[in-house]
């Protein structure tokens, strides 16, 4: 069965930094674009960033909101894709999650076209 576990979240200072893993099995990693989205409380699931499959170029794609602040990278060989999260802000507390997509446009934004969710990582930021 397709199992994603995310890691590394917690309480970080505004302006800190923090770096969440994901960890994939069950699936053959390299087939999949990887992505992670967020979710604050009473607010919907928001694309975060994106790393297409290695078929398509392994690229990364972000949100306006965490362009040039965040950035996702993967290892096909370990099954693994990070976030690392610079200049936080308040902004940045929620719960996120990772899932693949297989056969969406690398870096599609629609959380439709991911599955197999995590259970995710919560990440706070006191100021």
């Amino acid at each position: 069965q397709v199992q994603l576990a995310e890691s590394g979240g917690g309480l970080v200072q505004a302006g800190g930094s923090l770096r969440l893993s994901c960890t994939a099995s069950g699936l053959t990693f390299r087939n999949y674009h990887m992505g992670w989205f967020r979710q604050a409380p009473g607010e919907d699931r928001e694309f975060v960033a994106v790393s297409s499959r290695p078929g398509t170029g392994g690229n990364a794609y972000y949100s306006e909101s965490v362009k040039g602040r965040f950035t996702i990278s993967r290892d096909n060989v370990k099954k693994m894709v990070y976030l690392q999260m610079n200049s936080m802000t308040r902004e940045e507390k929620a719960v996120y999650s990772c899932a693949p997509a297989k056969g969406a446009r690398a870096g599609t934004p629609q959380s439709e076209k991911y599955h197999d969710w995590g259970k995710g990582a919560q990440v706070n930021v006191s100021p």
